[in-house]
């Protein structure tokens, strides 16, 4: 099988150049080649969203991806973030907080088995980053939480919580929700 050289930034760091073959997807290049595990292989073909990851765009913002179903080679030169770059970290590379959306999932006992939580973790990040730059009126949230969430799979939990922990931060940050007039 051919490869190809594959060189990004996967949670702040720089990667490669690496060569991979050419028809690995992003999931198995961040699991086999990077030793990051915390992205879930669900169902195989993106339906699911438990691989989800971020990929940072040009203007900064990040966008949820589905990491099962696309080649490495479709991210050579971009920025992406897992589940494992959430949390931040110290200079020896020890987790000193969680970051808010993952606080408030643990808070609200939103999962249960866990599978699908890296997917909800980013996609829920990508939301917050979205209503920094556009904020949406009170009586949105629903309907933006279900927006970002909705097609996620999780067999466990029956979402409630996950939504309730989403809601519970775009509530509680500044800037998230529009000013009433």
């Amino acid at each position: 099988m051919a490869k190809i050289p594959v060189s990004m930034v996967v949670n702040g760091e720089k990667i490669g150049p690496l060569e991979v073959e050419e028809y690995t997807s992003l999931l198995d290049f961040l699991q086999e080649y990077l030793n990051l595990t915390g992205t879930k292989l669900g169902c195989g073909i993106g339906v699911c969203r438990a691989c989800t990851i971020l990929v940072e765009r040009e203007d900064g913002s990040r966008e949820p991806v589905r990491s099962c179903i696309n080649n490495v080679g479709r991210f050579n030169g971009t920025s992406v973030t897992t589940v494992e770059g959430q949390a931040e970290r110290n200079s020896d590379g020890e987790i000193v907080a969680l970051s808010p959306i993952q606080q408030a999932f643990l808070r609200n006992f939103s999962f249960q088995c866990g599978w699908c939580t890296s997917g909800f973790v980013n996609a829920a990040t990508a939301l917050i980053d979205r209503l920094r730059r556009e904020p949406v009126s009170a009586n949105a949230i629903e309907g933006v939480i279900d927006e970002a969430l909705g097609e996620h799979i999780c067999r466990c939990t029956g979402y409630v919580r996950y939504f309730r922990a989403v809601r519970e931060v775009i509530e509680s940050t500044p800037g998230l929700l529009k000013e009433a007039e």
